[in-house]
């Protein structure tokens, strides 16, 4: 079992920056590839980022690439997304989720997180 926790939103004007972290419980957080989601209001859940169990290796959505950016310290059982350039867009909620494959599809993430609220104005 894993239980994930979320902080780091906030509400933000367009161009700032966020770093959002997720801290993980159990002893075994370097087994689980981990991925960032996001449910814009009033749309469905979408993939942001992924990154591999080491941390060698990590993805993320077109939408967010050269803004987001996704790490992991293994010693600290957290992972971090780094936020830059916001958009009004990226208003969502954002949540991180654990699972044994390391991919996009939200399906194979076995735990999750509540979320954090991110909130970009114009």
């Amino acid at each position: 079992q894993v239980q994930l926790v979320e902080s780091g939103g906030g509400l933000v004007q367009a161009g700032d920056s966020l770093r959002l972290s997720c801290a993980a419980s159990g002893r075994t957080f370097s087994s689980y590839a981990m991925a960032w989601f996001r449910q814009p209001p009033g749309k469905e859940r979408e993939f942001v980022a992924a990154i591999n169990w080491t941390g060698g290796s990590s993805s993320c959505a077109d939408s967010v690439k050269g803004r987001f950016t996704s790490s992991r310290d293994n010693a600290k059982n957290t992972v971090y997304l780094q936020m830059n350039s916001l958009k009004p867009e990226d208003t969502a909620v954002y949540f991180c989720a654990a699972g044994l494959t390391y991919t996009r599809m939200p399906e194979a993430y076995h735990y999750w997180g509540q979320g954090t609220q991110v909130t970009v104005s114009a």
